[in-house]
């Protein structure tokens, strides 16, 4: 079906599917879970949720078969798609767009995977399981990286030594780009002015988090790093932590395996609480008096804030303060909490409008006189969808 498109977004132990159909109108999405194990397991959501049977130990490629296969067999997806978008984490210095995938390209991406050895394999692996299943359909990379291009070398370059970055790529890249690029296009779009001229702080909040500084279109600062560790508090991610820690837990008899295990899945929210990353049950054992919980909130909030006043910085104006992702569309009190930190900085919320902003909601939250701020949902795969349908029409 040439007006179709597929995303496909795949995890060490997981594959995230949408299908897309005219108009990049989104027609279902599918989830698969615990790959390589016996509990795998996938889900396709349309009109109404419905679990399909997986083999135990299900790969990549055989998941993505799976979801194939009912799709086609509930008419969904009569024939080959036009185009599959990949989200892909890590594109370097090399990748400033989102690209048809050839060898090179595929190579590239591979040669990435020290800069992301969590991610970048486990995209590649979902190519090339697509490319088997549609041999003479066009393959689209859509990178994490590829927004923040921009950044200019004072915001992307640490202060090591030099050869550390000629030789090794040692430097900040930034992520979660294609969702600023999107809060840039939505914003833009909704202030009626081009994106060139338009100048934002958009705050992606959810189990991942960063901030990004968007001076007249382009990413000029950004939290995120050399990996999507560096910066704000988020689900089971550290954020920003002293560099001397990592000799410290070393003496203490930590391996290297241990502590990047330790600052990726146990801390954040989840090590701050000592219970969840999700802000949710957070918010709520905050209620019931749990005060891990209530330091967490107020820890992920601060450092919030102490990024959005950094970012201004970089910024000459400011059209709107955005938040978006699961945690910034849907929590009132982390946009009160972090918003509360920032009156000097001009911005003030109407407790009734914040109130109001959720489930997809979308709308300006600020009292009047404040520095503009909004609620903007975030829509990454449908990012992804637009650039895979426009490349596979180029490469028709």
């Amino acid at each position: 079906m040439q007006d179709h498109v597929l995303v496909v977004n795949c995890g060490s132990s997981s594959i995230k599917l949408a299908l897309y159909g005219p108009e990049d109108r989104p027609i279902a999405s599918a989830l698969a879970e615990n790959l390589g194990t016996a509990e795998a397991r996938a889900t396709i959501r349309t009109n109404e949720k419905t679990a399909i049977a997986l083999p135990d130990h299900s790969d990549h490629e055989q998941g993505l078969a799976a979801i194939i296969d009912w799709l086609e067999a509930n008419r969904m997806l009569q024939s080959a798609p036009g185009a599959v978008g990949h989200r892909v984490v890590h594109g370097g210095e090399r990748f400033s767009e989102s690209v048809v995938i050839d060898e090179a390209v595929t190579d590239a991406i591979e040669e990435c995977a020290d800069l992301a050895p969590l991610h970048n394999p486990v995209n590649l692996t979902g190519i090339r399981a697509m490319q088997s299943l549609y041999p003479n359909v066009t393959q689209v990379a859509v990178f994490d990286t590829a927004f923040h291009q921009t950044l200019p070398p004072h915001a992307y370059l640490y202060a090591l030594p030099r050869h550390w970055y000629e030789d090794w790529g040692v430097r900040r890249y930034g992520f979660h780009g294609t969702s600023h690029a999107c809060m840039l296009q939505t914003l833009s779009s909704r202030l009626k002015q081009p994106s060139r001229s338009t100048s934002l702080i958009s705050a992606h909040l959810g189990n991942g988090c960063s901030i990004t500084a968007i001076e007249q279109g382009q990413s000029v600062d950004t939290s995120m790093g050399l990996t999507p560790l560096e910066g704000l508090i988020m689900g089971t991610r550290s954020g920003d932590v002293d560099p001397g820690l990592f000799d410290f837990l070393q003496r203490k008899g930590l391996d290297p395996t241990t502590i990047n295990q330790t600052l990726n899945r146990e801390s954040g929210l989840r090590g701050l609480s000592g219970n969840t990353n999700d802000m949710r049950a957070l918010e709520q054992a905050s209620l019931d008096g749990d005060e891990h919980a209530t330091v967490a909130i107020e820890a992920f909030c601060f450092r919030l804030a102490r990024y959005i006043g950094a970012m201004m910085a970089s910024l000459t104006h400011c059209d709107g303060l955005v938040f978006t992702g699961g945690i910034g569309e849907n929590s009132v009190r982390v946009r009160e909490k972090t918003v509360a930190r920032l009156a000097m900085l001009g911005f003030t919320l109407d407790p009734e409008r914040n109130r109001s902003h959720g489930d997809g909601q979308q709308g300006a939250i600020h009292a009047d006189g404040s520095h503009p701020v909004y609620v903007i949902p975030t829509d990454e795969e449908g990012m992804i969808a637009a650039d895979a349908r426009t490349l596979g029409a180029q490469n028709v």
